[in-house]
C-alpha cells in the first residue's frame, strides 16, 4: 500500500482500527512519549487515555519494557505480562520509517486469564499430537534393535555378530543371507544403530511386497501429475526418505531387473530422479540388502546383476538357521517368552526339561519365527507357571519322540493337516530356492493364495 493510499483513509477509518475493542493498544514515539492509548486499555491498566497521552510511558506503565524495543528494533510477540494481577499475553512491535525507528506499540493478544488457559491447553494438545505422530513416524522409520535383542551363545551366531559390528562402523554395503526366519532385519536394525547414522531414517523396502508396475515409483518417488492416480503434491521416494539415514532393502532377489539397473545407477552416483522428471535430488544413504536366495546361481541364470551384486557385496554376513545352533534354542525361546509375558503383563513362565528337549530335536523350517509362534501358543495352552511337551504343538512333540523312541501321540485331525501343509510350502519353497511362482505352480494353487498361507504360517 503507498502513502497515497494510506492519506485516502478516512480518519474514522483509521481511529476505529485503533481503537476497536478486541485490542489493548498503545503507542509511544522515539523519546517514549505515550501518543495514544485505546478505550480497551484503559480497563486493563487502570490509567485513562487522557491522563496518559502527553507522558513518558515510564510515568504511566513503570515497568513497561516498550523502550527496549526502540532500542533494539526488534519485535516481541508472544511474551507473558502481568497486569493487574491477572496473567496477559503481550506484543510488542517497532514502528520504522525509511529504516528508522520511529516510536513502537504495545497490544495485549489475550486479555482474559480464560484465553490465556485456553491458548496454554491449546499449545498441550498440540505438544501431545505431535509426540504421537512423532512417536508413530519412528515406528515407521526408525530402528528398534541393537546388537543386545540378538541372544544366542553358539560359536557361529557370535561370528555373525562380530562380523556386524565391524560393518556398523563403516558405511560400506552389506548383504546379510540367511533363511526366512533367521533374523535378516534384526541385523540390519542393529547395524544401523550401531553406526554413525542411528537416529537418523532405517527405510525397509520388501522388495517382494512390491507389484512390479510400482517399483519405480516406490523407490524413487514422483513428480505431481506424473501419472493417473498421482497425488496432487507428488511424494517422495523410499530412498528419497533414507536420506543420511540407512536404507535397508529385504529379498533384494525379488527385485526385477529393470529396476536392478536403475537402482545400480543410484546406488553409483546417490543421486534420486522422480517419476515425472523434475531437479535430480542428491541423497546421501547406506545401503543394507537381505535375501534367502542363492545369489550367485540367479547372477548365473541371468535373474540378477553382476554389476549390481558386486555393488552391494562388499560385507557379507551368513546367519546360521536354527537347527544348526541347537545350544542357542533354549536361551532365545526363553527370552521369547520373557518379552511375551512382559507385554501381556503376566509373570514369568518356567520350561521344563521335556519340553526343552523336544524343542532342541525339532528341525525348525521357519527358525525364530517359527519358535516365536511356538512360544505364544505354548503360553496359550500352557496350565499354570509351567510349559511342558504336552504345550508344543504336535510336530514338535513328534520330532522329540522320534528321538527319544516314544510312541507319538495321537493329534488333532486339524493340526496334522496345517503341519503337513506347512511342511509342503517349506519343501516347495526350498526345492525352487525361494521363487515363490515357481513353488507356488509346484503346489497347484495360485500365487495369492501362496502368500496368504505363508502369512499364515509365518513363513514370509
Amino acid at each position: 500500500m503507498s502513502q497515497d493510499d494510506i492519506r485516502q483513509i478516512s480518519d474514522a477509518l483509521l481511529y476505529a482500527l485503533l481503537d476497536n475493542p478486541y485490542e489493548s493498544l498503545i503507542l509511544i514515539d522515539a523519546a517514549g512519549i505515550v501518543r495514544f492509548v485505546s478505550h480497551a486499555n484503559e480497563s486493563v491498566r487502570g490509567v485513562s487515555a487522557q491522563s496518559a497521552v502527553g507522558r513518558h510511558i515510564s510515568e504511566v506503565s513503570p515497568d513497561s519494557e516498550l523502550p527496549r524495543i526502540i532500542r533494539t528494533g526488534k519485535a516481541e510477540i508472544g511474551h507473558s505480562l502481568v497486569l493487574r494481577d491477572r496473567e496477559r499475553i503481550v506484543a510488542r512491535i517497532p514502528l520504522t520509517r525509511d529504516g528508522q525507528v520511529i516510536g513502537a506499540a504495545g497490544k495485549l493478544l489475550l486479555s482474559s486469564p480464560e484465553k490465556v488457559k485456553a491458548l496454554y491447553q491449546r499449545i498441550e494438545s498440540l505438544e501431545k499430537q505431535l509426540d504421537y505422530y512423532k512417536s508413530a513416524y519412528k515406528q515407521i522409520y526408525g530402528s528398534r534393535f541393537t546388537f543386545d535383542n540378538i541372544i544366542g551363545q553358539s560359536r557361529k551366531l557370535q561370528e555373525a555378530k562380530a562380523l556386524a559390528l565391524k560393518a556398523a562402523q563403516n558405511d560400506s554395503s552389506v548383504i546379510i543371507l540367511g533363511e526366512s526366519g533367521t533374523g535378516k532385519e534384526m541385523f540390519a536394525h542393529a547395524i544401523h544403530m550401531a553406526g554413525p547414522r542411528a537416529g537418523r531414517n532405517f527405510i525397509r523396502i520388501n522388495c517382494g511386497a512390491i507389484p512390479g508396475e510400482l517399483f519405480e515409483s516406490e523407490l524413487f518417488g514422483y513428480e505431481p501429475g506424473a501419472f493417473t492416480g498421482a497425488r496432487r503434491q507428488g511424494a517422495a521416494g523410499k530412498i528419497e526418505l533414507g536420506h543420511k539415514g540407512t536404507v535397508f532393502l529385504d529379498e533384494i532377489s525379488e527385485m526385477p531387473l529393470r529396476m536392478q539397473v536403475k537402482l545400480l545407477r543410484v546406488l553409483q552416483d546417490k543421486v534420486v530422479e522422480r517419476i515425472g522428471g523434475g531437479k535430480p535430488r542428491q541423497i546421501d544413504f547406506r545401503i543394507i540388502s537381505a535375501t534367502h536366495q542363492d545369489l550367485e546361481s540367479m547372477i548365473r541364470q541371468g535373474t540378477f546383476r553382476l554389476d549390481l551384486f558386486y555393488r552391494l557385496n562388499v560385507m557379507l554376513i551368513r546367519l546360521p538357521a536354527l537347527r544348526t545352533i541347537p545350544e542357542d534354542i533354549p536361551l532365545i525361546f526363553n527370552a521369547i517368552l520373557a518379552d511375551l509375558c512382559r507385554a501381556g503383563g503376566r509373570s514369568v513362565v518356567e520350561v521344563r526339561p521335556d519340553a526343552l528337549a523336544a524343542l532342541c530335536a525339532y528341525h525348525w523350517p521357519g527358525n525364530v519365527r517359527e519358535l516365536r509362534n511356538v512360544a505364544e501358543r505354548a503360553l496359550v495352552v500352557a496350565d499354570g507357571r509351567q510349559i511342558d511337551r504336552r504345550d508344543l504343538p504336535g510336530a514338535v512333540r513328534g520330532a522329540a519322540a522320534t528321538e527319544d523312541g516314544a510312541p507319538q501321540a495321537a493329534q488333532p485331525l486339524k493340526a496334522v493337516l496345517e503341519t503337513a501343509e506347512r511342511e509342503s510350502i517349506v519343501t516347495a519353497l526350498r526345492q525352487t530356492d525361494g521363487n515363490k511362482a515357481k513353488a507356488a505352480a509346484l503346489l497347484g494353487i495360485h500365487r495369492t493364495g501362496l502368500y496368504q498361507k505363508m502369512h499364515k504360517y509365518q513363513l514370509l
